[in-house]
């Protein structure tokens, strides 16, 4: 534990950047563990502050208030405290240019309700409910009523999520780098960033992590609690991404209670789920990997924070992130292994815990006979009261994915844009955590065994012989499946792929365990 670390007690805001540089020249942070557990502040050593700034955003208080750190940089006050601004300014209603007022936007908005900056004080854990921007595309979204109105008052608890809002015609990068994303373009959402404020009732050790804003009587997990232990310490296959770069997505604060994406702040996180999950298996390959400990540790910490502020969100009453197209993959991994490292059992098998939330990964794959000759489906996008031709699909042979007697050609098209989806956004995001969870030995925890044995399917099955009966079969339809399938080789990220070949061998279970072959011999 004395390898020249850098002798850091928090993580700053204004030492990210350094911090991130530091992890890419393999420098290391401290590690805080049961021997060197820092104690609590007294509130008289915390610093004394007028107003703190959070990637852009300013919370200026009434009076000057005690103001802390938990481990990963997010800020916290002792309260009650009043925020009498906060900038950049909330604009309601007419303060909204006209220039920056969307064509979409104007149209939904029929009551003047416009908002920019927006900001909401204890966020419910509920679908589909939003408050920081009325340019979101789905309108009964936002509930103009839930957003703050300054002067705010917090008493310890609570927690207040604001926001800065694009600009119409502004485009920022998400975190990974994948996609720029701009208002009112197809799922993109109007927000650029999120920020969160704590309140609490006392100071918390150095190594606290920040509760989660959606739940009212927080446990505060603590990093010396961390199982670093039970992560494995393989030496990397292929070539690792640059660390800063991984480390940077799982940076800021993770909110995510609509579908499809329309809520997601566009730089703390992914922004379509397929690069959640790709982003989440990259991060959960890296972990593996015999590092430096406080090379890896910033990681550690920022997934581990991505996985209790979700958590938090199903633990206070959100439904979950269902099967639906490439949208809702990642979040079950990162919550299963944050409970593992914090030892929460309840957290650690969210599905067992909550049995009534939805994850993609467990709607999306189960035991059956599949026309490929597999023993494990893909089950296509959850069944619809708006849309009963959706659900499982891979039992039948492609030529008949159509409606059984009625030819109903939305059934024709639900099969065939799974079968979509399934190739291109969904299987190949999931490798890397399926293989983590197994080298943890987690899959009780994660309760879904078909997920495992369906991600052996994707990355051993012969997808291009697939593609070839496929493609035959569409051919001059009105639901052609395209060329480019027949070329499709990518099954994951290379690094991911990497390691998988290296590493999947390891585990007990049968790499070959998703062949129908086996149940008949």
């Amino acid at each position: 534990m004395g390898r020249n670390r850098l002798a850091l007690r928090v993580v700053p805001a204004f030492l990210l950047a350094a911090l991130f540089l530091g992890t890419a020249r393999g420098q290391e942070v401290t590690i805080y563990t049961k021997d060197n557990a820092p104690a609590a502040p007294k509130l008289e050593d915390l610093e004394l502050k007028d107003s703190v700034v959070q990637y852009g955003i300013t919370w200026t208080f009434e009076a000057p208030a005690r103001v802390g750190q938990f481990v990963g940089g997010d800020y916290y006050v002792v309260g009650p405290v009043t925020v009498k601004a906060i900038d950049p300014k909330p604009l309601f209603g007419e303060e909204v240019p006209e220039a920056q007022r969307g064509a979409n936007e104007k149209k939904g908005i029929k009551d003047g309700k416009f908002l920019r900056n927006g900001s909401m004080l204890n966020p419910p854990a509920k679908l589909n409910v939003f408050a920081y921007d009325s340019g979101i595309r789905s309108k009964p979204y936002y509930h103009a009523e839930l957003a703050a109105r300054l002067p705010v008052t917090m008493k310890p608890g609570d927690a207040l999520v604001s926001s800065v809002s694009l600009k119409v015609g502004e485009r920022v990068p998400t975190p990974e780098g994948i996609e720029r994303c701009y208002r009112e373009h197809h799922d993109d959402s109007p927000i650029r960033t999120m920020a969160v404020l704590t309140c609490l009732a006392e100071p918390v050790p150095a190594d606290a992590f920040r509760p989660s804003p959606f739940v009212r009587k927080p446990t505060i997990y603590l990093a010396r609690n961390l199982r670093r232990d039970l992560l494995p310490k393989l030496e990397p296959a292929g070539t690792m991404p640059p660390m800063a770069k991984i480390v940077r997505i799982f940076q800021r604060p993770w909110i995510n209670t609509c579908w499809f994406g329309f809520d997601l702040p566009i730089e703390n996180m992914p922004h379509y789920g397929q690069h959640i999950g790709a982003s989440v298996s990259l991060g959960s390959m890296v972990l593996c990997c015999d590092l430096k400990p406080g090379e890896k540790e910033p990681l550690l910490l920022g997934m581990t924070q991505a996985g209790i502020d979700l958590w938090g969100t199903i633990d206070a009453g959100h439904p979950g992130w269902c099967a639906w197209g490439g949208h809702h993959s990642g979040r079950k991994p990162l919550i299963v292994l944050a409970g593992i490292m914090l030892g929460d059992t309840r957290m650690a098998s969210p599905t067992k815990t909550h049995p009534e939330v939805q994850f993609q990964e467990d709607e999306h794959t189960g035991f059956g006979e599949g026309w490929t000759g597999s023993r494990v489906v893909f089950q296509g996008v959850i069944p619809s009261h708006s849309n009963p031709a959706t659900g499982p699909y891979e039992h039948r042979h492609p030529s008949q994915w159509v409606a059984p007697r009625t030819g109903d050609n939305r059934t024709s098209r639900s099969n065939w844009q799974s079968e979509g989806y399934r190739r291109c956004c969904t299987s190949v995001s999931w490798p890397g955590y399926a293989l983590m969870l197994q080298l943890l030995h987690a899959e009780q925890q994660w309760g879904h065994d078909a997920f495992f044995v369906y991600v052996d399917r994707w990355m051993m099955e012969d997808n291009i012989e697939t593609a070839k009966v496929l493609h035959g079969v569409s051919k001059g339809t009105d639901w052609e499946i395209p060329v480019w399938y027949l070329r499709h080789k990518v099954k994951t990220d290379a690094f991911v792929q990497a390691m998988w070949d290296k590493y999947r061998p390891t585990v007990d279970a049968p790499i070959d365990g998703w062949r129908l072959k086996r149940d008949q011999d």
